[in-house]
Formats: C-alpha cells, structure tokens, sequence
C-alpha cells in the first residue's frame, strides 16, 4: 500500500489464537493497516488459557503443540518466545493404552496407524496373535483403487484389520479430534496415509523408508512427543505475547459482535447498546457455526455452508494428587481408552510428567478427559458426578487412592470441528464463496486442521489474502 493511503482498518472477530495470529500478521505487512480484535470473552485465547494458582499451572485446554508443522515454533519466533519453548521430558515419551482394563505401553513405533518394526507387534499385549498377524499382512493389502474419500475407520479397518482399529487406531485418534471414526474424513484429518497407500502401497512400507533424520533418537509409540513443545509459563503466553506485540487498544474484551453486512465496500459491525462500525476488511475467527450467524445477512448461501461443519465439545476435569497417591509414577505421558472398553472416559493425560515445574514437589496434575462425539451426554454432567467418575476411572486404571488437592473443571462445549466425510470439499466451497466477497476472509480450527500451529497458519493466511485484496485497489 502507498504511504498516501489512508489507513485500513480491520475488524477481526475472534480473539483466539487464530484471530491474533492474523492481527500480529497484518502488523506486519503493513504499518498502514489497524487491525481491531473482537472478543466476546474476558480475555483473550479462546480456548486456550493457563490458571495459575500458587505452585500449580494448570492448563484448560490444550498443552502443548507439534512442531512439526512450523507454523507455532515460526510464531513463537517473531513473539520472542523460542527461549522458553521446553521439549517433553525424553525419559517418558510413549503413549499407553487401556487394554482389558489395565493400562499398557502401545507398541513402540506405532504412530497413530503404521507399525515401523515388527518385533514391538509380536510381543505386545494389546492385540490378540490373530490381530497381530492382519496388522503385520498390511504391506500385502492392495491399494483402493478408488480415489474418493473414504473414513478413518473403514480405511483402518481395511489397511490394518478390525482389531488394530479398534484397540489402537480409533483411541489414538479420539485422544486428537473426541471424533466418530465411522464419519471422519481421511483426506481431511490424515491424508499423509491416503498418500502413502497410493504411492507407497503400504504403510508400513512408506514408514520404513522414511529418512533418517525423520526418526527419533529414543523408542516412542502412539503420539511423536518429541515433537511437543509448550513454553515454560504455559500455553498463555503465546496469547498474551501476540496481545502485547498488537497497538495498545488493538484487543477489545468483552465486545461480542451481534451481525455484519456489507455497506458498499466496507463491513459494518453491529453491536449491543452501542454505535455500529465499517471498517475496511473483515476476518472472521470464530467456531463455523457462529460465523454462519455473523454473515447470514451477508450471504446466506456462505452461511448455510458454514452450518454444515458440525462440532463436539469435552470437559477436561484436572485433578492435582500426592505421588505417593499412586502405586508408581506411569511410564508415559497419558493414556487413552478405546471406546471397546466401554469406560467413561476418553483419555488421560500427566500433564506434570510432560514439563517441569507445574506443579509442587512431589505432586501430580492428572486431566482426564469427558465426551466427544461418542458420548456427549457425560461431558454435559454436572461437576461433582464427573470428578467423582474421574476418581473412579483412576482409581481402577492407575490406582488413584485419596482424594486429590486440586480441583479444575473446564467445559468446552461444541469447540472440536468434526471434519467428517467431504470436509475439504466443503471447505473448498466455503472458501470460493468467502472470496466472492471484497474484504473478507475465515480463520479457525473449522477449516483446514484443528492443531494450534494449523490455526495459527490460517490466522495469518487469512491476513495475507485480505491484505493483496485491499492493496490491489486504492482506500478513499
């Protein structure tokens, strides 16, 4: 943009990570635009939010992010965080699994739905000889031939067999999106396999080939953590970083947005109680389906799109023990429950294991997670009957005795997107819709992947597109 144009404005509404992202973004193309942050909430983060109470940090949502996507660690980067970023504790990087009701190491070298040794099938517990036998036959199961999109399960179950789905596949994965696996898209969630099938004609085989540098210094199963960082104070100081690095005034709280419209080439804001604004562009970061009653007066077809993109919600109930609380420390950094084990919980996770300091000498921050899609009605229990079923579940799983120290609850109630069957093709039509529109352009977990560097990407994607849009034509 000229430094003869006036100023752009824009309004971003959403003050989650996504939506930040894309205003530290705009900063920085241009020092002739003024981004303006919405958020409905006290503070800002959306669903990520660290409490800090004395020597205990506990956190609300999630806890970490991978780095294989460079998008977070970039992120940190320019908001001087990189010093701070910790890697998970090496002593303790594999993942368990609920088996017959005891938890159990998965297999070293699984991930997530690929074996790369044979040796860890053949001597786990978790599967049956006949399940360890159809999983190792996968590098002799043809490639479908058909290219249309295909569920995690019926891909599961067709490339790794019934029971390897069931025990490790479709608990591994819920740990991720709290999904149906009967309805989840491969090309949306996994298309890394779907690729590795087609050009490889196994997983396994495509696993085995990977370079060298690719493959991690110690034995680790379900989940890659060596790949999770978090910073030293919790997942809120990214927020509160990116908040800092924006013009003082850039983030206003408690400032819900009642609906938009296009006024001529400007968007214009309504509010509650007081004055409506226009600014010069919009991006909109907020869960689908409250963009969809943003922008229904707007275009309805973009917002009937929009609606279609379903949601689940959990409740994460944090519980903070004595370590003498528990027969012995666990092995790895959580665990999760196939939904064959019919319990009432998702997973769990260790979060004290996976960093230090958060929590004080000689205690342990357990979160166990309720709902997703499977079974939404127990993450809609009221507090007491779920930190009474989380005692319980630990109880018979890890041998939780006493009552705990600590006690958080945090509710999330329709925040996980569903990309279910079809998601990228209905994304590509929410995504050609949005662009019909001068000024206007979607963030958030909804669309193109639900991890916080992939939220971040499309913050700052997102910045990017509008501010070619509005650099291609003059302000007045």
């Amino acid at each position: 943009m000229s430094e003869n144009h006036a100023p752009r404005r824009i309004a971003i509404i959403g003050g989650g990570v996504a939506g930040l992202a894309a205003a530290v973004r705009l900063t920085e193309l241009s020092p002739r635009v003024e981004p303006v942050v919405f958020e409905a909430e006290p503070q800002a983060g959306g669903v990520i939010h660290t409490v800090h109470d004395g020597e205990w940090m506990i956190e609300k949502s999630a806890d970490n992010f991978l780095t294989k996507a460079p998008h977070g660690t970039r992120f940190c980067e320019k908001l001087g965080l990189t010093p701070e970023l910790l890697e998970t504790d090496p002593a303790r990087r594999r993942a368990l699994v609920v088996s017959n009701g005891r938890v159990t190491p998965t297999p070293e070298g699984f991930l997530l739905m690929s074996a790369r040794a044979i040796l860890p099938i053949l001597r786990t517990p978790v599967l049956s000889w006949r399940g360890k036998l159809r999983l190792l036959s996968e590098p002799f199961v043809p490639r479908r031939k058909d290219d249309s999109d295909e569920s995690v399960a019926d891909f599961a179950r067709r490339r790794v067999g019934r029971e390897a789905f069931e025990r490790l596949v479709q608990p591994l994965l819920a740990g991720i999106y709290t999904a149906d696996p009967e309805r989840l898209s491969m090309r949306a969630t996994m298309p890394q396999f779907v690729e590795n099938e087609q050009q490889h004609g196994s997983l396994f085989l495509a696993a085995r080939r990977q370079k060298k540098q690719e493959r991690q210094q110690t034995p680790e199963s379900g989940a890659r953590y060596s790949q999770f960082v978090a910073p030293r104070g919790g997942m809120q100081a990214i927020i509160d970083a990116a908040v800092a690095k924006l013009p003082e005034g850039a983030v206003r709280l408690l400032s819900p947005v009642r609906s938009v419209s296009q006024v001529d080439a400007q968007w214009r804001l309504e509010f509650e109680g007081r004055e409506p604004e226009e600014f010069d562009g919009l991006i909109v970061a907020t869960p689908a389906y409250h963009a969809a009653r943003l922008l229904a007066d707007a275009d309805e077809r973009l917002a009937s799109l929009l609606e279609q993109i379903e949601y689940a919600g959990s409740t994460i109930v944090c519980l903070g023990v004595r370590v003498d609380q528990l027969p012995e420390l666990p092995t790895g950094f959580g665990f999760v429950v196939p939904a064959v084990e019919r319990r009432k919980i998702i997973a769990a996770s260790f979060s004290s294991l996976k960093f230090p300091n958060r929590t004080p000498h000689d205690r342990l921050l357990i979160r166990v997670f309720f709902g997703g899609a499977l079974q939404p009605e127990l993450a809609e229990l009221p507090d007491d009957q779920l930190i009474e079923l989380a005692k319980q579940e630990l109880g018979e799983l890890c041998g939780l005795t006493g009552e705990p120290e600590q006690v958080l609850v945090a509710r999330w109630p329709r925040r996980m997107p569903q990309y279910h069957l079809g998601h990228n093709e209905l994304v590509d039509q929410i995504e050609l819709q949005a662009a019909s529109h001068r000024g206007l352009a979607l963030a958030g977990a909804a669309y193109r992947g639900v991890g916080v560097p992939q939220c971040i990407d499309s913050g700052e994607s997102a910045a990017e597109r509008l501010h070619a849009q509005l650099a291609s034509t003059p302000s007045g």
